[in-house]
């Protein structure tokens, strides 16, 4: 290689599945001529930006998944040295493509106890296998970051929980499940994103703590990595000023968070991956096309994620860079793609992928992770005789056409009623239907994972529940995220609250089943919760 073929190697820009043809034309172009190193995939121009910029509608194709597997194909046979395919798919190939596996969010693997830590392990695995199925090498996940800000907008749901010893073992093992099958992973967001308030999609999130507050908490999980030889750490879009004498520069740009600190003091020598740099905290930092790609390996970076200017990036690296250290970001390079077997001679086919294999993994975590927030003898209430005729049960965000509701079935007979919306309250006789029962069965179905609008929970179901919790004896199950729980008014006045993070089939039918069963959750709620 050239040293320009060499620098091309620290390029992953994005490539969309569902793109059109005149843009694959355009990646492969790229491929050809400027060397590039892997690529990044993403779902669709319009949900890549979704979550910052973008209002275009998402359309979904039922054929993302061979259309994926086709283009892995054409691309390589565009490159002279072998492509890193990589993808940000934390809970499964589903989280970009549809109708693929999806598995549960890290915060429910959180909720796992310690002894079945091996479920974290086969999640990593299936993940892994699946991916393998699509031509992808390398995952960019899981996350390291330490939940210990219940306001965080962007990581929540996606870390293991505020425990730092449960994030750096939980982390470990999904990496180890991913690595015995072959695929490459990455911890997430160095040095810590989770005590941030501010999506680094949007702006540029400041960690107010110093070094020895980072060492005792934020960089715990990655230090734990580090000694376990992860395979690349990403570099977060914040900022640290404790770490850059006071100034507010983004880690992805600050070599002493990336050479100093995580290189020198740490003394990690895998591959270092920037953040993806068309977010909005760096990407509008520089005039100059290429001047964000040389300033982010100047800091530190290998490898350049959704590098959006490649050919001046290029041109910035070769005027600016050594070649000692072009050299040291392309041996790092080259032992990740010798790892996840570019570069060998007959590569074994990969199976494609399992719904059942994957159904089976997701009730096993199921029953281990459901947790008893709340329990006032609630089985009891339920199950009492007496009380049984004068028991509803109350589907919140999906009709009583439900999983939760179907296993209960004809061995909890009772009147079913539903809010798919907050229209129901206003255009049904829904509250004087309820009026006669004493106990009312809820399950609610949140209806986001992110904390953005109350996770899309409408403020009139809201004050409904709450008026509800005043006067009924209420049982209340939580099927999603379970920092909604904090914006549910009167809590304190429910007879028992059981989480169950995720709205599978799966998950449902082991909520139902542990309530007929009377057994106690066996998990345990992975953050803190302050209204219970």
């Amino acid at each position: 290689m050239t040293l320009e073929q060499k620098i091309g190697q620290f390029f992953f820009p994005a490539v969309f599945i569902n793109d059109t043809e005149e843009n694959i034309q355009e990646t492969e172009r790229l491929i050809k001529e400027h060397n590039i190193g892997g690529l990044t995939f993403f779902h669709s121009r319009a949900s890549a930006a979704t979550n910052y910029e973008s209002k275009k509608k998402v359309e979904f194709n039922d054929d993302s998944y061979q259309r994926l597997k086709n283009l892995i194909v054409r691309y390589q046979k565009c490159a002279t040295t072998p492509l890193l395919m990589s993808i940000d798919a934390e809970w499964g190939l589903a989280m970009r493509v549809e109708k693929t596996p999806q598995y549960p969010y890290a915060i429910t693997l959180g909720a796992l106890p310690e002894r079945k830590i091996d479920l974290v392990y086969q999640v990593g695995k299936q993940i892994a296998l699946d991916l393998k199925s699509a031509g992808i090498h390398y995952n960019l996940a899981p996350l390291a970051d330490i939940n210990n800000n219940p306001n965080n907008p962007v990581i929540g749901y996606r870390s293991f929980g505020s425990n730092k010893e449960k994030v750096a073992q939980y982390a470990l093992e999904y990496l180890r499940g991913m690595s015995d099958v072959g695929i490459l992973g990455c911890l997430k967001h160095f040095p810590g994103h989770g005590n941030t308030s501010v999506d680094s999609h949007l702006g540029l999130p400041v960690l107010a703590e110093n070094l020895e507050e980072l060492l005792e908490n934020e960089l715990v999980p990655f230090i734990k990595g580090i000694e376990n030889q992860v395979d690349s750490i990403m570099i977060g879009h914040l900022a640290v000023p404790a770490l850059n004498d006071g100034k507010e520069t983004s880690a992805t740009l600050s070599k002493n968070i990336i050479e100093k600190l995580l290189r020198e003091q740490l003394g990690y020598d895998g591959l270092v991956i920037s953040d993806a740099l068309n977010m909005h905290s760096v990407s509008k930092l520089y005039d100059v096309k290429g001047q964000l790609e040389w300033e982010a390996f100047n800091a530190g970076n290998d490898v350049l994620c959704f590098a959006e200017n490649v050919a001046e990036g290029i041109q910035e690296i070769l005027k600016n860079a050594t070649p000692e250290r072009i050299e040291a970001s392309l041996n790092r390079i080259m032992k990740c793609k010798q790892k996840a077997g570019l570069f060998d001679k007959n590569p074994s086919p990969a199976a494609d992928f399992d719904f059942k294999t994957t159904s089976e993994l997701n009730r096993k975590i199921a029953d281990y992770c459901i947790t008893d927030l709340k329990d006032n003898n609630s089985s009891v209430v339920i199950f009492d005789a007496k009380n049984r005729e004068r028991l509803a049960k109350l589907s919140i965000y999906k009709t009583i056409d439900n999983p939760f509701f179907k296993t209960l079935g004809s061995f909890l007979p009772s009147p079913e009623y539903a809010i798919e919306n907050a229209a129901d309250l206003i255009n049904t006789t829904l509250k004087e239907d309820l009026a006669p029962f004493d106990t009312i069965l809820i399950s609610l179905f949140v209806p986001k994972a992110k904390p953005l609008n109350k996770f899309d929970l409408e403020d009139s179901v809201l004050e409904f529940l709450g008026q509800l919790f005043q006067t009924k004896r209420c049982i209340l199950y939580v099927f999603g995220n379970p920092y909604a729980i904090q914006v549910i008014p009167n809590l304190e006045l429910t007879n028992g609250i059981v989480e169950m993070y995720q709205d599978f089939t799966e998950f449902q039918e082991s909520a139902a089943e542990q309530l007929l069963e009377d057994k106690k959750g066996k998990g345990s709620l992975p953050v803190s919760i302050t209204t219970i």
